[in-house]
């Protein structure tokens, strides 16, 4: 079975570029000065006020990948270390190179993909009219997507969902957040035009996604005996 993990990274728009409607309506339930921030510091997490940045792939079996990202105003040629290939482009062109890539895998993993990053993809990519070449929400139980977080949660079965930092740090996984970079970085790095280093964040934490896959697999995972 041919399987491809992939993870993205997102950013918010500025708030003040956002009609007057769109604003009085993200800070309606805002009482304090600390809420209406913590509101504008929350918009690339949701599709409607944010958009992507960068799109990685990895086949996990082979280490072979692709990591395609925006770095407006700069000329990066495409290149290649330890066997993933970065791409630039707009955020249109990295989501149509992602479902040309997709299109192929029978089966995909995410880590919490069912609830962030297939939504944002899928309504991103209407924003954008572009058509999805395959389902990303697939039977949640028995589909061809494999979420860790789902997986490693049992469905809800345990109290809270930790983060992939977590995951990683419980069971002797390299932690992508080692090289002085997080998800809460990537907006201040975009506007510093650290673009490529937004890129090589992605590209670990698909590497960290496929060791806890591989340990999903080999100490979670009931196989019955042979």
């Amino acid at each position: 079975m041919s399987r491809i993990i992939f993870d993205i990274e997102t950013i918010g728009a500025d708030f003040d570029a956002l009609d007057l409607s769109q604003q009085e309506y993200l800070l309606k339930y805002a009482e304090t000065e600390e809420d209406a921030e913590a509101v504008k510091e929350s918009l690339g997490l949701y599709p409607l006020t944010g958009e992507i940045v960068t799109i990685g792939l990895l086949n996990p079996d082979t280490l072979k990948g692709a990591v395609y990202f925006q770095a407006p105003g700069r000329e990066i040629l495409p290149f290649e270390e330890d066997g993933i290939q970065y791409e630039t482009g707009s955020e249109r062109v990295i989501i149509e190179k992602f479902w040309e890539v997709i299109k192929s895998y029978s089966q995909f993993v995410t880590f919490n993909g069912r609830t962030f990053d297939c939504p944002f993809i899928l309504i991103r990519s209407a924003v954008h009219r572009l058509r999805p070449t395959r389902e990303l929400m697939p039977n949640r139980y028995n589909g061809p997507h494999i979420d860790l977080l789902d997986q490693l949660t049992f469905y809800g079965a345990t109290r809270r969902r930790f983060s992939l930092e977590m995951w990683c740090r419980a069971f002797g996984i390299r932690s992508p957040k080692d090289e002085g970079i997080s998800g809460q970085d990537v907006k201040r790095f975009f506007k510093e035009g650290r673009y490529a280093e937004i890129a090589r964040y992605c590209a670990r934490d698909l590497l960290a996604t496929r060791e806890l896959l591989l340990h999903w697999e080999n100490y979670v995972k009931y196989r019955p005996a042979s």
